[in-house]
């Protein structure tokens, strides 16, 4: 397992102008300590458009790959979202598609829109649409890059900078771990980078069309996903499982 150098970086608040660079840092610091293929995965939402113009900045979109997960389902914006941000900074974004044997054969069973009927209905389509594309994605990664926040929700407070992926057997980075989400809007802002009109509409965490709505003052900021579900952790499964924890990670004893 890679081992990443450690640093006297501490969490950053909203008016820190350092912090960008501080980022840039940690992004360029991963790909020095992780040798072989760096992937990130971006959903287009406003930490994964920071990061993609921080990795631009820091002289290494040649040097990672960059996937999105089209699960069929996403709103148009994103995918109007996807094209500027191709154009803009002169990268290709990967898509990986469910399997249409398998997405077929759900629909089938539980209906388009079956995923409501139960929570073990929405993780089966979460699986087949998201889960699955995203093992493809990350085959053969040495490193995953992320925009997890420990800030999104109590599910994910415990996210570090390095993450070791015990089952996967790569090392997770998270560069915006200890940023809140007040903090990626202002330099998203600062810096002019794109980001989905959603978001100024209430939109906060973006998913599958059908499983977001916006949120109101006062709710957290993944409870437009899956509203119509008790569970608080609000998560398909991609970075948390079914007990609420980080899954299949461990975190890399480093002092960020």
């Amino acid at each position: 397992m890679a081992k990443v150098a450690a640093t006297d970086e501490t969490a950053q608040t909203a008016s820190d102008p350092s912090a960008p660079n501080r980022v840039i840092g940690r992004l360029r610091r991963a790909r020095a300590d992780v040798p072989g293929r760096l992937i990130f995965t971006t959903s287009f939402g406003l930490e994964d458009q920071v990061l993609t113009h921080l990795i631009a900045e820091a002289g290494l979109a040649r040097e990672v790959s960059f996937a999105t997960l089209d699960t069929g389902r996403l709103f148009p914006e994103v995918y109007d979202l996807w094209s500027e941000t191709e154009r803009r900074y002169g990268l290709s974004v990967s898509a990986f598609l469910p399997d249409a044997s398998s997405v077929e054969r759900m629909v089938r069973e539980q209906g388009i829109n079956g995923f409501k009927a139960s929570q073990e209905a929405r993780k089966r389509c979460c699986f087949l649409r998201k889960l699955a594309p995203l093992d493809r994605a990350l085959a053969g990664a040495a490193g995953w890059i992320t925009g997890l926040r420990a800030g999104q929700s109590e599910a994910r407070a415990a996210t570090g900078f390095i993450e070791h992926d015990l089952q996967r057997g790569l090392t997770k980075i998270n560069p915006l771990h200890d940023w809140s989400r007040e903090q990626a809007r202002l330099v998203a802002q600062d810096l002019g980078v794109p980001v989905n009109p959603l978001h100024a509409r209430g939109f906060v965490s973006i998913g599958c069309a059908p499983c977001t709505r916006a949120i109101v003052p006062g709710e957290s900021e993944r409870a437009g996903r899956w509203w119509w579900e008790q569970d608080a952790a609000k998560e398909c499964g991609l970075h948390v499982g079914d007990d609420g924890r980080l899954v299949r990670t461990r975190t890399a004893e480093v002092a960020l």
